[in-house]
């Protein structure tokens, strides 16, 4: 059993105390904070989020803010996908890369007004990168990391729990969609979004002496619909093939092996960071692409914290980048990034520790009546 060390350097989130109060076991660092990842029964967390409702502290996410005159030319410039046609009050999924063409995150952007935008980012530190980008290009816009931390209120119960709490105009926000407000006092940001396939909402709370306030207003809220405690759900994730940048994705992962081929466009102008690298492996092919893996197993086996070999013919062909047991599907599954030579169908067997476990790769997401 390990313990972290308390330290300046991994900071608690405005709905910490409020975590710990209601139990939280485990966190994980993400971002230099503490994300919970457990309350202590998995199946009885992962079912709450399938079937009710459940309430995320993910304060982990944090927010670069572009604000200046040259915002929207800088977060282009950062951006493969086309964000100039974004409206106020509208976000994207953008897969950053760098001059190579490798992801090196996978935020949302969100467009705050027209010259201040949000990068609401993963497990890495893109406040340094975007601002190394535009003092080179002695660009005009001010880039700091805003006072925002997200609370995610997720599942199919979200929305009748929020338009009790703050409205039916709720019900109006559509997908990737935001609006400012205020509740009691609480200066926030919601939005139709999250990092689950059950529906949902994320908060930005924007004063972060108000956090314990703004959680046990939504718990009250909840309380009709059985809300309760949860985070970003490993098993329902995979099962509905969502990425996880860093966990999914190496140093030489490009946005077309793992499904995101749609994120980008290839007709924006080449000072568009990892523009010419994108172009050039579009023609040519990725040599890897994403599948999803059956493994062939009886034992019901938890998250992985490192990738598995992918063998056929006694030699490497891929990794299983994550994989878990499915309480939907009852079989191990998980994401295979492997050679194109691989489709879904073929047999392989996956390198677990010492053992050898037969396993079949599938498309992604996964189809209850294949699996």
């Amino acid at each position: 059993m390990f313990i972290f060390s308390p330290s300046p350097r991994i900071k608690r989130s405005p709905f910490y105390d409020s975590t710990v109060k209601e139990g939280v076991k485990s966190f994980y660092p993400y971002n230099n904070v503490f994300l919970p990842t457990g309350y202590g029964n998995p199946e009885k967390e992962y079912w709450n989020l399938i079937n009710r409702v459940t309430m995320w502290d993910v304060g982990c996410q944090r927010q670069i803010q572009l604000l200046g005159e040259d915002s929207e030319k800088l977060a282009q410039i950062l951006s493969p996908r086309i964000i100039t046609d974004l409206d106020i009050g509208q976000s994207k999924y953008i897969p950053l890369c760098n001059h190579m063409g490798t992801i090196i995150n996978d935020p949302i952007i969100l467009k705050l007004d027209n010259n201040k935008f949000w990068f609401s980012i993963a497990d890495s530190n893109i406040l340094f990168w975007a601002r190394s980008i535009a003092y080179e290009r002695n660009m005009k816009v001010e880039i700091i990391e805003a006072d925002a931390s997200p609370l995610a209120v997720q599942g199919p119960k979200a929305e009748d729990i929020l338009s009790s709490l703050m409205g039916n105009w709720i019900r109006e926000i559509k997908h990737y969609r935001f609006k400012e407000t205020n509740l009691e006092g609480i200066p926030l940001i919601i939005a139709r979004s999250g990092w689950s396939k059950q529906g949902g909402f994320e908060l930005y709370l924007m004063d972060k002496n108000k956090g314990t306030k703004l959680w046990n207003l939504v718990k009250e809220a909840g309380k009709p619909w059985n809300i309760s405690p949860g985070y970003p759900n490993t098993t329902e994730r995979i099962e509905n093939g969502l990425l996880s940048w860093g966990g999914d994705t190496d140093d030489e992962t490009n946005p077309f092996e793992v499904r995101l081929k749609k994120f980008v466009d290839l007709d924006l102008d080449n000072e568009v960071i990892g523009m010419t690298a994108l172009k050039k492996i579009d023609k040519e092919g990725p040599k890897r692409h994403q599948l999803g893996i059956i493994i062939h197993s009886d034992e019901k086996r938890s998250s992985h914290p490192k990738w598995f070999d992918i063998i056929d013919k006694n030699e490497k062909v891929g990794s299983v980048t994550c994989g878990i047991w499915s309480w939907k599907f009852n079989k191990n599954i998980g994401f295979a990034l492997i050679s194109r030579d691989y489709k879904s169908g073929d047999k392989v067997e996956v390198k677990i520790e010492k053992d050898y476990v037969s396993a079949t790769l599938t498309d992604l997401p996964f189809n209850l009546q294949e699996v």
